[in-house]
Protein backbone atom coordinates (compact mmCIF):
# COMPACT_ATOMS: atom_id res chain seq x y z
CA UNK A 1 0.00 0.00 0.00
CA UNK A 2 1.27 3.47 -0.78
CA UNK A 3 2.16 5.72 1.84
CA UNK A 4 0.63 9.08 1.75
CA UNK A 5 2.89 11.89 0.04
CA UNK A 6 1.65 14.33 3.56
CA UNK A 7 2.09 17.49 1.11
CA UNK A 8 -0.75 19.88 0.35
CA UNK A 9 0.28 22.23 -2.04
CA UNK A 10 0.55 25.82 -0.58
CA UNK A 11 -0.91 27.23 -3.80
CA UNK A 12 -4.51 26.05 -2.46
CA UNK A 13 -4.27 28.87 -0.05
CA UNK A 14 -3.41 31.60 -3.07
CA UNK A 15 -5.77 30.20 -5.35
CA UNK A 16 -8.70 30.00 -2.77
CA UNK A 17 -7.95 33.48 -1.33
CA UNK A 18 -8.05 34.72 -5.39
CA UNK A 19 -11.22 33.43 -5.68
CA UNK A 20 -12.55 34.79 -2.58
CA UNK A 21 -11.39 38.60 -3.58
CA UNK A 22 -13.04 38.42 -7.08
CA UNK A 23 -16.26 38.03 -4.93
CA UNK A 24 -16.13 40.59 -2.43
CA UNK A 25 -18.06 43.86 -3.00
CA UNK A 26 -15.87 46.71 -4.40
CA UNK A 27 -13.77 48.67 -1.89
CA UNK A 28 -13.11 46.30 0.60
CA UNK A 29 -10.12 44.08 1.64
CA UNK A 30 -9.92 40.40 2.12
CA UNK A 31 -8.32 41.07 5.12
CA UNK A 32 -9.09 37.37 6.84
CA UNK A 33 -7.67 35.75 3.53
CA UNK A 34 -4.58 34.71 5.46
CA UNK A 35 -6.69 33.90 8.62
CA UNK A 36 -8.52 31.34 6.61
CA UNK A 37 -5.52 30.04 4.77
CA UNK A 38 -3.52 29.45 8.35
CA UNK A 39 -7.16 27.49 9.86
CA UNK A 40 -7.34 25.32 6.30
CA UNK A 41 -3.37 24.96 7.28
CA UNK A 42 -3.75 24.47 11.03
CA UNK A 43 -6.37 21.15 10.12
CA UNK A 44 -4.60 19.97 7.36
CA UNK A 45 -1.76 19.30 9.62
CA UNK A 46 -4.02 17.75 11.99
CA UNK A 47 -5.02 15.40 9.13
CA UNK A 48 -1.56 15.05 8.28
CA UNK A 49 -0.35 14.52 11.92
CA UNK A 50 -3.15 11.33 12.47
CA UNK A 51 -1.81 9.76 9.47
CA UNK A 52 1.69 9.88 10.58
CA UNK A 53 0.49 8.29 14.11
CA UNK A 54 -1.85 5.72 12.20
CA UNK A 55 -4.86 7.25 13.45
CA UNK A 56 -6.57 6.16 10.34
CA UNK A 57 -10.46 6.68 11.81
CA UNK A 58 -9.67 10.37 13.03
CA UNK A 59 -7.52 11.21 9.82
CA UNK A 60 -10.57 9.71 7.70
CA UNK A 61 -13.01 11.76 9.78
CA UNK A 62 -11.01 15.43 9.32
CA UNK A 63 -10.27 14.59 5.60
CA UNK A 64 -14.21 13.90 4.99
CA UNK A 65 -14.55 17.70 6.04
CA UNK A 66 -11.39 18.82 3.87
CA UNK A 67 -12.65 17.17 0.83
CA UNK A 68 -16.28 17.88 0.73
CA UNK A 69 -14.52 21.53 1.23
CA UNK A 70 -11.97 20.86 -1.04
CA UNK A 71 -13.63 18.74 -3.69
CA UNK A 72 -10.99 19.25 -6.54
CA UNK A 73 -7.84 19.34 -3.89
CA UNK A 74 -6.17 15.99 -5.44
CA UNK A 75 -3.95 15.63 -2.46
CA UNK A 76 -6.66 15.88 0.45
CA UNK A 77 -8.82 13.27 -2.17
CA UNK A 78 -5.22 10.74 -1.97
CA UNK A 79 -5.09 10.82 1.60
CA UNK A 80 -8.41 10.44 2.63
CA UNK A 81 -8.71 7.15 0.31
CA UNK A 82 -5.45 6.12 1.71
CA UNK A 83 -6.99 6.58 5.03
CA UNK A 84 -10.41 5.25 4.09
CA UNK A 85 -8.20 1.87 2.53
CA UNK A 86 -6.50 1.40 6.00
CA UNK A 87 -9.44 1.59 7.98
CA UNK A 88 -11.16 -1.45 5.91
CA UNK A 89 -13.32 0.56 3.92
CA UNK A 90 -12.51 0.02 -0.06
CA UNK A 91 -15.32 1.00 -2.13
CA UNK A 92 -15.02 4.30 -0.05
CA UNK A 93 -10.95 4.15 -1.06
CA UNK A 94 -11.58 3.75 -4.08
CA UNK A 95 -14.15 6.81 -4.92
CA UNK A 96 -11.86 8.86 -3.56
CA UNK A 97 -8.85 7.80 -5.37
CA UNK A 98 -10.63 8.01 -8.39
CA UNK A 99 -11.69 11.69 -7.18
CA UNK A 100 -7.76 12.95 -6.85
CA UNK A 101 -7.31 11.20 -10.21
CA UNK A 102 -10.27 13.60 -11.72
CA UNK A 103 -9.08 16.45 -9.99
CA UNK A 104 -5.50 16.16 -11.24
CA UNK A 105 -4.73 13.65 -13.51
CA UNK A 106 -0.79 14.39 -13.19
CA UNK A 107 -0.97 13.00 -10.09
CA UNK A 108 0.88 9.04 -9.99
CA UNK A 109 0.02 8.19 -6.40
CA UNK A 110 -3.77 7.81 -6.70
CA UNK A 111 -3.32 5.61 -9.73
CA UNK A 112 -0.87 3.41 -8.54
CA UNK A 113 -2.97 2.63 -5.03
CA UNK A 114 -6.44 2.71 -7.30
CA UNK A 115 -4.42 0.25 -9.71
CA UNK A 116 -3.22 -2.02 -6.50
CA UNK A 117 -7.31 -2.00 -4.39
CA UNK A 118 -8.74 -2.92 -7.79
CA UNK A 119 -5.99 -5.98 -8.54
CA UNK A 120 -6.16 -7.24 -4.86
CA UNK A 121 -10.26 -7.25 -5.46
CA UNK A 122 -10.00 -9.16 -8.37
CA UNK A 123 -10.51 -6.10 -11.17
CA UNK A 124 -8.02 -7.59 -12.93
CA UNK A 125 -8.62 -5.02 -16.54
CA UNK A 126 -9.11 -2.10 -14.76
CA UNK A 127 -6.39 -2.23 -12.22
CA UNK A 128 -3.94 -2.75 -15.64
CA UNK A 129 -5.00 0.09 -17.05
CA UNK A 130 -4.67 2.00 -14.15
CA UNK A 131 -1.33 1.32 -13.80
CA UNK A 132 0.10 1.18 -17.02
CA UNK A 133 -1.47 4.68 -17.07
CA UNK A 134 0.67 5.46 -13.97
CA UNK A 135 3.64 3.96 -15.52
CA UNK A 136 3.57 6.00 -18.57
CA UNK A 137 3.09 9.52 -16.37
CA UNK A 138 6.45 11.30 -16.93
CA UNK A 139 6.06 13.88 -14.62
CA UNK A 140 5.69 10.78 -11.54
CA UNK A 141 8.59 9.87 -9.64
CA UNK A 142 11.21 7.59 -11.03
CA UNK A 143 9.95 5.27 -8.21
CA UNK A 144 6.20 5.65 -8.24
CA UNK A 145 6.63 4.32 -11.88
CA UNK A 146 8.97 1.92 -11.31
CA UNK A 147 5.99 0.63 -8.72
CA UNK A 148 3.44 0.56 -10.85
CA UNK A 149 5.83 -1.00 -13.73
CA UNK A 150 6.30 -4.38 -11.08
CA UNK A 151 3.09 -4.38 -9.96
CA UNK A 152 2.28 -4.57 -14.02
CA UNK A 153 4.74 -7.73 -14.14
CA UNK A 154 3.41 -9.57 -10.86
CA UNK A 155 0.06 -9.38 -12.28
CA UNK A 156 1.17 -10.45 -16.04
CA UNK A 157 3.59 -12.92 -14.83
CA UNK A 158 0.96 -16.23 -15.27
CA UNK A 159 -0.53 -14.96 -18.64
CA UNK A 160 1.76 -13.01 -20.42
CA UNK A 161 5.13 -13.69 -18.87
CA UNK A 162 6.69 -12.06 -21.94
CA UNK A 163 5.34 -8.83 -21.00
CA UNK A 164 6.03 -9.13 -17.66
CA UNK A 165 9.78 -9.79 -18.45
CA UNK A 166 9.35 -6.34 -20.58
CA UNK A 167 7.82 -4.64 -17.48
CA UNK A 168 10.05 -5.62 -14.66
CA UNK A 169 13.00 -4.35 -17.18
CA UNK A 170 11.21 -0.61 -17.78
CA UNK A 171 11.01 -0.69 -13.68
CA UNK A 172 15.31 -1.79 -13.81
CA UNK A 173 15.74 0.71 -15.98
CA UNK A 174 14.27 3.55 -14.09
CA UNK A 175 15.07 2.69 -10.82
CA UNK A 176 17.88 0.55 -10.94
CA UNK A 177 17.93 -3.35 -9.69
CA UNK A 178 16.35 -4.23 -6.44
CA UNK A 179 16.95 -7.03 -4.72
CA UNK A 180 13.59 -8.45 -5.43
CA UNK A 181 13.84 -7.93 -8.94
CA UNK A 182 16.68 -10.90 -9.59
CA UNK A 183 14.13 -13.41 -8.22
CA UNK A 184 11.28 -11.44 -10.25
CA UNK A 185 13.55 -12.67 -13.43
CA UNK A 186 14.01 -16.06 -12.16
CA UNK A 187 10.73 -16.48 -12.05
CA UNK A 188 9.59 -14.95 -15.41
CA UNK A 189 11.98 -16.67 -16.97
CA UNK A 190 11.21 -20.19 -15.89
CA UNK A 191 7.52 -19.39 -16.40
CA UNK A 192 8.23 -18.90 -20.23
CA UNK A 193 10.57 -21.77 -20.22
CA UNK A 194 13.76 -20.28 -20.54
CA UNK A 195 15.13 -22.54 -17.87
CA UNK A 196 18.88 -21.54 -18.71
CA UNK A 197 18.34 -18.01 -17.50
CA UNK A 198 16.06 -18.96 -14.81
CA UNK A 199 18.82 -21.31 -13.52
CA UNK A 200 21.87 -18.22 -13.70
CA UNK A 201 18.79 -15.65 -12.43
CA UNK A 202 18.10 -17.94 -9.41
CA UNK A 203 21.56 -18.63 -8.57
CA UNK A 204 22.19 -15.28 -8.63
CA UNK A 205 19.42 -14.11 -6.05
CA UNK A 206 20.92 -16.99 -3.79
CA UNK A 207 24.15 -15.61 -3.69
CA UNK A 208 23.00 -12.44 -2.35
CA UNK A 209 20.90 -13.98 -0.21
CA UNK A 210 21.61 -17.75 0.82
CA UNK A 211 19.05 -18.17 2.67
CA UNK A 212 16.18 -16.92 0.30
CA UNK A 213 14.11 -20.16 0.26
CA UNK A 214 11.86 -18.67 -2.75
CA UNK A 215 15.75 -18.79 -4.39
CA UNK A 216 16.29 -22.12 -3.30
CA UNK A 217 12.89 -23.92 -4.45
CA UNK A 218 12.71 -22.46 -7.05
CA UNK A 219 16.32 -23.24 -8.84
CA UNK A 220 15.27 -26.62 -7.19
CA UNK A 221 12.21 -26.69 -9.57
CA UNK A 222 14.08 -25.51 -12.54
CA UNK A 223 16.96 -28.07 -11.86
CA UNK A 224 14.42 -31.12 -12.13
CA UNK A 225 12.91 -29.82 -15.13
CA UNK A 226 16.63 -29.67 -16.57
CA UNK A 227 16.58 -33.29 -15.38
CA UNK A 228 19.41 -31.80 -12.92
CA UNK A 229 17.89 -34.03 -10.12
CA UNK A 230 21.16 -34.67 -8.75
CA UNK A 231 21.85 -30.78 -8.35
CA UNK A 232 18.27 -30.47 -7.19
CA UNK A 233 19.32 -32.88 -4.38
CA UNK A 234 22.10 -31.09 -3.63
CA UNK A 235 20.27 -27.92 -3.41
CA UNK A 236 17.48 -29.43 -1.25
CA UNK A 237 19.98 -31.05 1.30
CA UNK A 238 21.72 -28.05 1.73
CA UNK A 239 18.86 -25.67 2.37
CA UNK A 240 17.34 -28.17 5.21
CA UNK A 241 20.36 -27.97 7.06
CA UNK A 242 19.39 -24.49 8.24
CA UNK A 243 15.73 -24.97 7.28
CA UNK A 244 14.89 -28.16 8.77
CA UNK A 245 11.06 -29.27 8.30
CA UNK A 246 10.38 -26.41 5.57
CA UNK A 247 7.53 -27.71 4.23
CA UNK A 248 8.43 -26.61 0.50
CA UNK A 249 11.63 -27.63 0.37
CA UNK A 250 10.73 -30.79 2.14
CA UNK A 251 8.66 -31.86 -0.44
CA UNK A 252 10.45 -30.59 -3.00
CA UNK A 253 13.59 -33.05 -1.76
CA UNK A 254 10.88 -36.15 -1.71
CA UNK A 255 9.45 -35.00 -5.31
CA UNK A 256 13.26 -35.36 -6.27
CA UNK A 257 13.53 -38.80 -4.22
CA UNK A 258 10.77 -40.14 -6.16
CA UNK A 259 12.01 -39.39 -9.30
CA UNK A 260 15.16 -40.80 -8.56
CA UNK A 261 13.61 -43.69 -6.82
CA UNK A 262 14.81 -43.36 -3.51
CA UNK A 263 11.18 -43.38 -1.83
CA UNK A 264 13.22 -45.38 1.36
CA UNK A 265 15.19 -42.02 1.69
CA UNK A 266 12.02 -39.83 1.59
CA UNK A 267 9.85 -41.08 3.70
CA UNK A 268 11.42 -40.20 6.91
CA UNK A 269 11.73 -36.74 5.80
CA UNK A 270 7.92 -36.38 5.20
CA UNK A 271 7.42 -37.94 8.57
CA UNK A 272 9.17 -36.03 10.53
CA UNK A 273 7.57 -32.88 9.02
CA UNK A 274 4.21 -33.75 9.24
CA UNK A 275 5.53 -34.35 13.19
CA UNK A 276 6.57 -31.63 13.55
CA UNK A 277 3.49 -29.96 12.24
CA UNK A 278 -0.02 -30.47 13.48
CA UNK A 279 -1.55 -28.81 10.16
CA UNK A 280 0.96 -30.61 8.11
CA UNK A 281 -0.77 -33.78 9.70
CA UNK A 282 -4.30 -32.90 8.26
CA UNK A 283 -2.59 -31.61 4.72
CA UNK A 284 -3.62 -33.55 1.99
CA UNK A 285 -1.12 -32.94 -0.36
CA UNK A 286 1.64 -34.12 2.36
CA UNK A 287 -0.78 -36.52 3.38
CA UNK A 288 -1.02 -37.88 0.11
CA UNK A 289 3.10 -37.87 -0.89
CA UNK A 290 3.54 -39.69 2.04
CA UNK A 291 0.71 -42.35 0.99
CA UNK A 292 2.49 -42.20 -2.43
CA UNK A 293 5.91 -42.71 -0.89
CA UNK A 294 4.84 -45.53 0.92
CA UNK A 295 3.09 -47.14 -1.95
CA UNK A 296 6.86 -47.31 -3.90
CA UNK A 297 8.23 -48.45 -0.80
CA UNK A 298 5.57 -51.75 -0.78
CA UNK A 299 4.18 -50.36 2.43
CA UNK A 300 0.88 -50.89 0.78
CA UNK A 301 -1.09 -51.30 4.34
CA UNK A 302 -0.14 -48.34 5.62
CA UNK A 303 -0.46 -46.86 1.71
CA UNK A 304 -3.96 -48.04 2.06
CA UNK A 305 -4.81 -46.78 5.29
CA UNK A 306 -3.77 -43.59 4.62
CA UNK A 307 -5.71 -43.45 1.20
CA UNK A 308 -8.58 -44.27 3.13
CA UNK A 309 -8.42 -41.49 5.42
CA UNK A 310 -8.29 -39.18 2.34
CA UNK A 311 -11.29 -40.57 0.66
CA UNK A 312 -13.51 -39.88 3.77
CA UNK A 313 -12.45 -36.57 3.79
CA UNK A 314 -12.84 -36.17 -0.44
CA UNK A 315 -15.50 -38.49 -1.68
CA UNK A 316 -15.67 -37.08 -4.80
CA UNK A 317 -12.41 -37.11 -5.41
CA UNK A 318 -11.84 -39.97 -8.34
CA UNK A 319 -8.51 -39.53 -8.52
CA UNK A 320 -8.19 -40.80 -4.68
CA UNK A 321 -10.55 -43.68 -5.40
CA UNK A 322 -7.84 -44.66 -8.55
CA UNK A 323 -5.01 -44.35 -5.92
CA UNK A 324 -6.96 -46.26 -3.28
CA UNK A 325 -7.35 -49.38 -5.56
CA UNK A 326 -4.13 -49.81 -6.48
CA UNK A 327 -2.97 -49.68 -3.16
CA UNK A 328 -5.60 -52.83 -2.92
CA UNK A 329 -4.41 -53.98 -6.52
CA UNK A 330 -0.84 -54.31 -5.32
CA UNK A 331 -2.43 -56.54 -2.02
CA UNK A 332 -4.13 -58.52 -4.60
CA UNK A 333 -7.74 -57.51 -3.54
CA UNK A 334 -9.61 -57.38 -6.82
CA UNK A 335 -12.83 -56.92 -5.42
CA UNK A 336 -12.62 -54.00 -3.72
CA UNK A 337 -10.90 -52.99 -5.94
CA UNK A 338 -13.20 -52.97 -9.09
CA UNK A 339 -15.59 -51.52 -6.88
CA UNK A 340 -13.77 -48.44 -6.24
CA UNK A 341 -12.74 -48.25 -9.91
CA UNK A 342 -16.24 -48.58 -11.59
CA UNK A 343 -17.50 -45.79 -8.91
CA UNK A 344 -14.25 -43.51 -9.89
CA UNK A 345 -14.79 -43.92 -13.54
CA UNK A 346 -18.57 -42.73 -13.08
CA UNK A 347 -17.00 -39.76 -11.89
CA UNK A 348 -15.91 -38.82 -15.57
CA UNK A 349 -16.55 -34.58 -15.18
CA UNK A 350 -14.16 -34.85 -11.79
CA UNK A 351 -10.67 -36.08 -13.60
CA UNK A 352 -8.70 -33.53 -14.15
CA UNK A 353 -8.33 -34.57 -17.72
CA UNK A 354 -9.55 -36.83 -19.95
CA UNK A 355 -6.69 -38.48 -20.65
CA UNK A 356 -6.90 -39.10 -16.52
CA UNK A 357 -10.21 -40.71 -16.94
CA UNK A 358 -9.16 -43.14 -19.45
CA UNK A 359 -6.23 -44.37 -17.42
CA UNK A 360 -8.48 -45.37 -14.93
CA UNK A 361 -10.41 -46.52 -17.07
CA UNK A 362 -7.38 -49.27 -17.78
CA UNK A 363 -7.19 -49.77 -14.05
CA UNK A 364 -10.50 -51.17 -13.97
CA UNK A 365 -10.20 -52.66 -17.11
CA UNK A 366 -7.02 -54.78 -15.60
CA UNK A 367 -8.95 -55.30 -12.13
CA UNK A 368 -11.85 -56.48 -13.67
CA UNK A 369 -9.67 -58.92 -15.91
CA UNK A 370 -8.04 -60.36 -12.22
CA UNK A 371 -11.47 -60.83 -10.82
CA UNK A 372 -12.19 -62.70 -13.86
CA UNK A 373 -14.94 -60.39 -15.25
CA UNK A 374 -14.26 -60.16 -18.95
CA UNK A 375 -17.35 -58.21 -19.46
CA UNK A 376 -16.01 -55.30 -17.52
CA UNK A 377 -12.86 -55.60 -18.85
CA UNK A 378 -13.92 -54.98 -22.13
CA UNK A 379 -16.66 -52.08 -21.10
CA UNK A 380 -13.80 -50.71 -19.72
CA UNK A 381 -11.35 -50.97 -22.44
CA UNK A 382 -14.54 -49.69 -24.96
CA UNK A 383 -14.44 -46.59 -22.45
CA UNK A 384 -10.64 -46.02 -22.38
CA UNK A 385 -10.30 -46.23 -26.29
CA UNK A 386 -12.20 -43.36 -26.53
CA UNK A 387 -9.52 -40.96 -25.01
CA UNK A 388 -5.99 -42.98 -25.07
CA UNK A 389 -4.56 -45.30 -27.81
CA UNK A 390 -4.34 -48.75 -27.86
CA UNK A 391 -1.55 -50.00 -25.74
CA UNK A 392 0.22 -53.43 -25.49
CA UNK A 393 -1.41 -53.83 -22.07
CA UNK A 394 -4.58 -52.44 -23.12
CA UNK A 395 -4.58 -55.29 -26.38
CA UNK A 396 -3.56 -58.21 -23.79
CA UNK A 397 -6.29 -57.05 -21.15
CA UNK A 398 -8.58 -57.37 -24.29
CA UNK A 399 -7.64 -60.47 -26.30
CA UNK A 400 -7.79 -62.77 -22.95
CA UNK A 401 -11.09 -61.28 -22.03
CA UNK A 402 -12.62 -62.37 -25.63
CA UNK A 403 -10.66 -65.41 -25.05
CA UNK A 404 -12.39 -66.12 -21.67
CA UNK A 405 -15.80 -65.48 -23.25
CA UNK A 406 -15.06 -68.07 -26.18
CA UNK A 407 -15.01 -65.27 -28.67
CA UNK A 408 -12.61 -66.77 -30.95
CA UNK A 409 -12.15 -64.47 -33.71
CA UNK A 410 -11.80 -61.14 -31.92
CA UNK A 411 -9.44 -63.28 -29.26
CA UNK A 412 -7.06 -63.89 -32.36
CA UNK A 413 -7.74 -60.23 -34.02
CA UNK A 414 -6.52 -58.74 -30.49
CA UNK A 415 -3.85 -61.21 -29.81
CA UNK A 416 -1.96 -60.30 -33.08
CA UNK A 417 -2.67 -56.28 -32.55
CA UNK A 418 -0.85 -57.23 -29.09
CA UNK A 419 1.86 -59.03 -30.53
CA UNK A 420 2.77 -56.28 -33.30
CA UNK A 421 3.67 -53.88 -30.89
CA UNK A 422 4.75 -55.52 -27.75
CA UNK A 423 8.36 -55.93 -29.94
CA UNK A 424 9.73 -58.56 -26.87
CA UNK A 425 8.95 -56.10 -24.23
CA UNK A 426 6.55 -58.66 -22.39
CA UNK A 427 7.93 -62.10 -22.92
CA UNK A 428 4.98 -63.95 -20.58
CA UNK A 429 2.46 -62.70 -22.17
CA UNK A 430 4.02 -62.81 -25.65
CA UNK A 431 4.22 -66.44 -25.16
CA UNK A 432 0.53 -66.83 -24.33
CA UNK A 433 -1.01 -65.27 -27.02
CA UNK A 434 1.53 -67.08 -29.59
CA UNK A 435 0.16 -70.34 -27.86
CA UNK A 436 -3.35 -69.10 -27.66
CA UNK A 437 -3.34 -68.48 -31.26
CA UNK A 438 -1.97 -71.64 -32.22
CA UNK A 439 -4.94 -73.08 -30.03
CA UNK A 440 -7.73 -70.87 -31.23
CA UNK A 441 -6.89 -71.88 -35.21
CA UNK A 442 -8.43 -75.43 -34.17
CA UNK A 443 -11.68 -73.95 -32.39
CA UNK A 444 -14.30 -73.79 -35.05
Amino acid sequence: MIRPSIFFTIAFGVTLGTAQAQQLPAGTHAADDHSREDAASARIQEAETALEHQDYKDASAKLKVLAAELPKDAHVLYDLGFAEERNGEEDAAAQAYANAIAADATLGEPRVALGLLDARAGRLEKAHQELQDAAALTSAAPELRGRALRALASMDESSHPDAARDELLAAVKLTGEASSDTLATADLAARAGDNDDAETEFRRAITADPQNIDAVAGLAHVLVQEKKSEEAETVLTSALKTHPNDPRLVSQLASVYVSEDKAQQAIPLVEQMRAADPQLATDDSTTRLLARLYGMNGQYEDSEKIYKTLVDRNPKDPSLLDDLADAFIQQQHYPEAQVLLEKAVGMRSNFATPEDWGEAAGHLAFAASKNHDPHVTLQALTARATVLPNSPSSLFLEATAHDTLHESKEASRAYRAFLSVANGKFPDQEFQARHRLIALQNVK
